[in-house]
């Protein structure tokens, strides 16, 4: 049986509220909204419930985080190495223009460095957004191609909207994706 099976159903819905509301809120507001009165209060909980189970605001972010990377969904990929890299990117690309992920992602990079549990975090971020890119690519390019094509696609579209705050419109994204599997394939 598995751990959760064994877990009062009480309990099950305590966590999963409030990391439900906890991850609402950190998207919507970022990092420093997190709290554990204000998770409380959005969850419908007590704060002593709260800390009961997330003694730290870290262990309620990364509870968000967790969430996070285990419900992120990505189409299935048709074979096609450039429609599909351009679907890919062109939904990281509205997930950062909508700001939810971009808060995510700043919240995380402003603490890394400042413990190990953020750092896990962030690897965990990156290797979640890049499995389906990397799946994509594996499946058309050599081995030692794949984590640098990675980076230069999802950097390509990070730096555009989250630092130039332009938008990566699909022009924007079929060039980057012809630019890079040029430089791939050359």
């Amino acid at each position: 049986m598995s751990e959760e099976g064994s877990v009062d159903p009480r309990v099950q819905r305590t966590r999963r509220d409030v990391i439900d509301a906890t991850t609402a809120l950190f998207r919507a507001e970022g990092w420093a909204a997190v709290t554990h009165a204000e998770v409380a209060r959005r969850a419908g909980y007590s704060k002593a419930t709260v800390y009961a189970h997330w003694p730290t605001r870290l262990d309620l972010i990364r509870a968000s985080v967790g969430q996070i990377c285990g419900t992120t969904e990505h189409a299935p990929p048709t074979g096609d190495l450039r429609a599909d890299l351009i679907r890919e990117l062109l939904d990281f690309a509205g997930d950062l223009s909508r700001g939810h992920l971009t808060r995510v992602i700043g919240g995380v990079f402003e603490r890394a460095g400042s413990d190990p549990a953020v750092d896990e975090m962030r690897q965990q971020l990156y290797a979640e957004g890049a499995r389906s890119l990397a799946a994509i690519l594996a499946a058309h390019l050599p081995a030692e191609s794949v984590e640098p094509c990675v980076a230069l696609l999802t950097g390509g579209v990070l730096v555009r909207v989250a630092l130039q705050a332009a938008p990566a419109t699909e022009e924007f994204v079929e060039d980057l994706v012809d630019r890079v599997l040029a430089s791939s394939q050359g």
